[in-house]
Parts: C-alpha cells; structure tokens; sequence
C-alpha cells in the first residue's frame, strides 16, 4: 500500500475489531454486574431506605436463602485476593489453612494478619423490592438480595421471639409474611442496618399476583454450586502470587507450607467471631470485586 493509499484509507478501526474478533478477540467490555441481584442506594452521607419482602423457597429446595463464604484483602504486593472459599461447599481452602495457622502461632502480629483476610459471611435470597425511593424503577420487579449477618439475625429475631407477647412471623411467607424496612446509616465508616426492621404481618400482593411474583425467583444454586469454585490448586498459586515474599519469617514459612504440601484433611476453619469480625461485610464484596479486576 502507498502511502497515499495509507492515508486515505487509515480509519480502519472496524476492519481491526473484525479481525480481532475472528481471531478469537472480542472488543466487548466485561461487566462484572449481575443484573439479578438488588443493591440498596446511599445518599452522600451514606443513609439509604428501601422496603423489601424475602421470598420463599423455591420449588425442589428446602430453604429461601443460601449461604456462602469469602476472602477479600490486599496483598504485600499490591494485588486483591478476592475469591469464594472452598469452605463454602465443605473442602479445604488455602487461605482458611493459612489463617488457622497464623491465628494459632501465638503472635499478636500474626492474629492481626489473620483478621485481615478472615472470611465473610454472606447470604443471599430472592426478594420482592415494594419500595425504593433512589431507583423506583426496581419496583414490583424480583431481585437476588446478599446481606451479612446483621439482617439474618434480625430475620431469626422474628421467627424466633424472645418474649411470650410475640407471636413468631415467617418473614419469607407470602400470604402472612412481613415487609422489611431497610434503614443503612453510616456509623463510623461502615454500613449500619441495626434500625432496620420488620412491619406488621400482611399479604404481599393479591393473589392473582403472587403466582407470577414466584415464577421470577432466580435459581440461588449458583452460590453453592462446586462448578463456580475454583480449585484449590488455582486458589493456592494465586494466593502466592498475592502474598508475594513476606518479610516476615514466620509467614513466609507457613506460605512455603501450603506452595509445597497438599491439602490436609479438612479443619474448622477459625471463625469470623474469633477474629472479631468488622460491621462492613455487607457491602464489600461489589467492591472487593471491582478491584480484583486490576490483577
């Protein structure tokens, strides 16, 4: 080609994306959004109110919700560990070793590190969204809702009352469940939800409409299914990669450990209450997970 053929041919952008693609590239940006799942929406001084209702079970399953564990923390190196751990569908997990021996080596700095890439606790079921005042669009519509601990307690509460004058709610009941009035305040940096809690017990729609509401649950098997997991293999070199070489002896011996070893059969790992679990675990991982796209 001459350059003056060059010239008037140089906006090739689309003739370069269709070679790509052919090739096996792909100019399409990856979303790490799943659409399925609702978030409530903060203001600037991090407040937020939506009114929710939890959805039973689905057919063929026993319980509404699922639960599942991970690991986000950043690494000596620079680099995100942000990855379910295999204690979620009961196998060894590199990280749970990892921690259960650096929370028993009797060094303060080693329980500290411990603490620092403990595993979270997450649940997730299908709800109904009655009200959302920063996105009404989500209104009337079915969504995969993940919450911590703090909500699942308060949905225990009310199954499980602590006084005679209370009479027990299954909160994910369609016909006499209860709406949940979501309440986040920002409470020293993190997300609170202590004033969230339960309305009176009520339908949740006619009943012409609840068929139709059940039919858009989502499948919550994703979460617990062994195929969405890494390998213990995989989650052990990439957690190599994030440690990188300590500075610290003691952890660059028990990281040697696990790099040489195979798995051991299966402990508990140390819990989140032993390690003094943060109040942010409710929130983190969308954003534990926008980071770990940077390795």
């Amino acid at each position: 080609m001459s350059f003056d053929n060059l010239k008037r041919n140089r906006d090739q952008i689309s003739k370069l994306i269709q070679a790509a693609e052919s090739a096996g590239g792909s100019s399409e940006k990856k979303s790490y959004v799943d659409e399925r799942q609702w978030k409530p929406t903060v203001d600037k001084s991090g407040n937020g109110y939506a009114v929710i209702r939890f959805l039973p079970a689905a057919e063929g399953t026993e319980l509404p919700w699922v639960r599942y564990w991970d690991h986000g923390f950043k690494g000596p190196t620079g680099l995100w560990y942000i990855e379910r751990s295999l204690t979620s569908i009961g196998e060894n997990d590199p990280v749970g070793e990892l921690n259960s021996r650096l929370w028993n080596s009797g060094h303060d700095a080693d329980k500290e590190k411990a603490r620092d890439q403990k595993r979270r606790l997450h649940y997730v079921s299908n709800i109904y969204v009655v009200s959302d005042p920063s996105n009404p669009h989500n209104e009337g519509k079915v969504f995969l809702y993940q919450f911590g601990k703090k909500i699942f307690d308060k949905i225990m509460d009310v199954m499980q009352p602590d006084f005679a004058d209370e009479e027990p709610v299954n909160p994910y009941d369609m016909w006499a469940g209860a709406d949940f009035k979501l309440k986040i305040r920002n409470v020293e940096g993190y997300r609170n939800y202590d004033k969230s809690e339960f309305s009176s017990t009520s339908q949740l729609a006619e009943d012409d409409k609840l068929e139709a509401i059940y039919n858009q649950m989502h499948d919550l098997s994703d979460f617990t299914d062994p195929k969405n997991y890494k390998s213990y293999g995989d989650l052990k070199a990439k957690l190599m990669r994030v440690l990188g070489e300590e500075a610290d002896q003691g952890a660059a011996t028990m990281k040697q450990e696990i790099q040489m070893n195979d798995p051991a059969p299966m402990a508990e790992p140390v819990t989140a209450e032993q390690m003094s679990a943060s109040t942010g675990d409710d929130d983190t991982l969308s954003y534990f997970a926008k980071l770990a796209n940077e390795e």
